[in-house]
Parts: C-alpha cells; sequence; structure tokens
C-alpha cells in the first residue's frame, strides 16, 4: 500500500455501500427479486436462481408491501443515507461522499458515472455494514468493480473490509443503548433487564464455507458491551440472535423470535439492539418495531424495548469519520478498521484470502 495524506489534501471519493430498498409500491418487487438473484445470496447456478428469486419474492410479496406502507410505501435507507453522507462530508473537508445501492437505484452503475464526473484524486470504499459477510460487503464490492470498469473510471483506491469491534463505533451504539436502558430502568424500576443484539440472519451453509460475518457481530457485541461496562460500571446481562431469515435452508440460531421466547421464561425485560443495522429500514421499522413487538405481547414480556439505530447521531458519525481516516492513511488496496487483516485465518471467505492470493501471483 502507498502513503496517503489526510482527507484535507486531496480531493476524495467516498463511496457508501447499502442494500437499499424500494422507493415507492411499484418498486418492492423488483427490489425484491433483485435481492434474491444476487449470486451471493441464492447461491445455486443461474437458471435455478432466477426461478427461485420470483418464487421466494412472490410468496412474501403481500407481506412485503404491508410492511412498506406502514412506512409510507416506500423505504427511509437512500435519504437516511444521504443524510449520513452530508454529515460525514461536514466532518472531513475536501471529501465528497457518494451512495451506491445494491439493490435498487442509486446503483453501483450510477454512482460509479458520478463518482467519475467529479474527478477525484483517490477513492475509498466504505461499506455501511460493519461486519463483512460475503453476502453484504463482499457483493457490494463486486458489483463496484465491474461498475467502476464499465464507467472506465481509474483512480487510486482504498477498500475498508470491515469495521466491526471498531473503538468509537462501539462507544457510539453503547452511548445508544445506555439511553435506551436508562427509559427502560425508569418505566420498570426493579425489573430484570436482558439486551438482545438482534442481527440479520444467514444461512448456516455460507458460515460453515467460511464466511466471518457471524463472528463479527459477536465481536461487536463484545465491544459493546466492554463500552457499557466503562460507562455504567456493572455487567448486564445479554444474548446474540438473529433475525429476517428468509430462504428455505437452516439459519444460524438462536433466532429473534427464540430469544423473546427465552426472555419471557426467564421472567426479563428485552431491551432489542439492531447491531447489525446502522439505518432505520423496514427490518427495524417494521420487523422489530411491529413484527416482533406483537411476538413480546403474545408471550406476555415483561417488557419490550428497542435502541434505535445510529442514522446521523453525531458520535456515529464521529466515529465514521475516523474510521474513514485511518483507512485512508494505510493508501491503496484493502485495509481493515485495524489496518491489515482482522479475520481468523478459519475465516476462508476473508475479503484478505483472495486479496493475499491476487498479490501473490
Amino acid at each position: 500500500m502507498s502513503g496517503a495524506g489526510p482527507a484535507s489534501d486531496r480531493r476524495i471519493a467516498i463511496v457508501l455501500f447499502n442494500l437499499g430498498g424500494p422507493d415507492g409500491p411499484e418498486a418492492i418487487k423488483p427490489f425484491r427479486v433483485n435481492l434474491f438473484s444476487d449470486p451471493a445470496i441464492i447461491r445455486a447456478p443461474w437458471f435455478i436462481r432466477f426461478w427461485l428469486a420470483r418464487r421466494i419474492a412472490a410468496a412474501a410479496q403481500q407481506k412485503a408491501e404491508q410492511g412498506y406502507a406502514l412506512m409510507g410505501g416506500k423505504s427511509p435507507l437512500l435519504e437516511l443515507t444521504r443524510r449520513q453522507a452530508d454529515a460525514l462530508e461536514a466532518g472531513l473537508p475536501g471529501v465528497k461522499c457518494f451512495v451506491a445501492m445494491r439493490y435498487w437505484h442509486p446503483f453501483a452503475r450510477e454512482a460509479a458515472e458520478q463518482v467519475k464526473a467529479w474527478k477525484p484524486e483517490r477513492i475509498l470504499l466504505l461499506p455501511l455494514y460493519p461486519q463483512f459477510s460475503t453476502t453484504t460487503t463482499g457483493s457490494s464490492l463486486a458489483d463496484w468493480h465491474e461498475a467502476a470498469a464499465r464507467a472506465g473510471l481509474v483512480a487510486p483506491t482504498t477498500t475498508l473490509c470491515c469495521w466491526h469491534d471498531d473503538a468509537g463505533y462501539a462507544a457510539s451504539i453503547a452511548a445508544l443503548v445506555a439511553g435506551t436502558l436508562a427509559t427502560a430502568h425508569a418505566e420498570r424500576p426493579g425489573a430484570k433487564i436482558r439486551l438482545l443484539f438482534s442481527a440479520h440472519g444467514l444461512p448456516e451453509n455460507i458460515v460453515r464455507a467460511g464466511d466471518p460475518y457471524q463472528d463479527h457481530v459477536e465481536r461487536s457485541v463484545a465491544a459493546v458491551m466492554a463500552a457499557l461496562g466503562r460507562s455504567l460500571g456493572e455487567a448486564i446481562d445479554h444474548q446474540v440472535c438473529y433475525q429476517s431469515r428468509a430462504t428455505p435452508q437452516r439459519w444460524i440460531e438462536p433466532s429473534t423470535e427464540q430469544a423473546l421466547a427465552r426472555a419471557a421464561a426467564d421472567g426479563v425485560v428485552a431491551v432489542v439492539v439492531p447491531i447489525a443495522f446502522v439505518s432505520e429500514h423496514i427490518e427495524t421499522l417494521v420487523e422489530l418495531d411491529v413484527d416482533y413487538r406483537e411476538v413480546a405481547e403474545t408471550l406476555h414480556l415483561q417488557g419490550y424495548y428497542r435502541v434505535p439505530a445510529p442514522n446521523d447521531d453525531a458520535s456515529f458519525i464521529a466515529a465514521l469519520a475516523g474510521i474513514a481516516r485511518r483507512a485512508l492513511a494505510q493508501g491503496d488496496g484493502l485495509c481493515s478498521h485495524r489496518g491489515g487483516r482482522a479475520c481468523d485465518a478459519r475465516h476462508g471467505d476473508c475479503p484478505w484470502t483472495r486479496y493475499r492470493a491476487v498479490n501473490a501471483a
């Protein structure tokens, strides 16, 4: 990697990656078909994937439409990501942020054309997925590289693969958790409280194949709990769980619903933390706030609270700016928030495995 100066020294484009979401009722079906057509998610030959994508999308289409209707017929993810981009630009002089969504507009091809027109001296690829997965960051980066090549976009590029247990990020989430904990304690004095760190799930076979996502989620939770312990000075009961199962395979457990059932059996108040999501969207505003709240009520849970996603929270944006600065200081090529590889060697689908192989060739 070659060296790079601070952000104010050069004209730098930061590309922010996220999944995207439908921008109106008519976009719900094609968005979902795009999602389930991704070979990183449905790992089957293209002709089978083509059929499965449409079958899976159609099977839950009505439920999806009802969910988006609760949010005004569209996802708020793009608007919130643009707010994050604006806030990040304000904290990094000389930087312009661009948004590339994976499954709906603005697609990577649109963002690549915008970046090319801006003529940056450097590019930082910054996924808004703290934890690396082949199904999220990996898919978005592959999509970007193809789009950039088609656009003829050539510039020195730093690729950030993950930032799951960055200290600033963990502290920003811990502060949001502490705020919700204070509300729960005030409204349920004397009640025992359990934090449920809910992350998007993943099929077990993808994890077994070497995807580091589950390990990254657990490291994120450990970092947040350490930050909470320092700020609150006490141990807090907590559990990691997984939501949003979308395909027939066996997914990693426990599910969020299973964790809620256990919380009800143990007679504790549940405070749910959306640990793998940095913006509000259907999986927080509908799945956690509506669907799982109904589950909690059916289970007669002692109490159900949900910690907000960070969105453009000042502490979170400051942490993201710090991560960006340190990544740029690494120079060209691949880096994690730690600089080098952040995964154990057992995770064969860590992007560093491929990066090392390419550089050794």
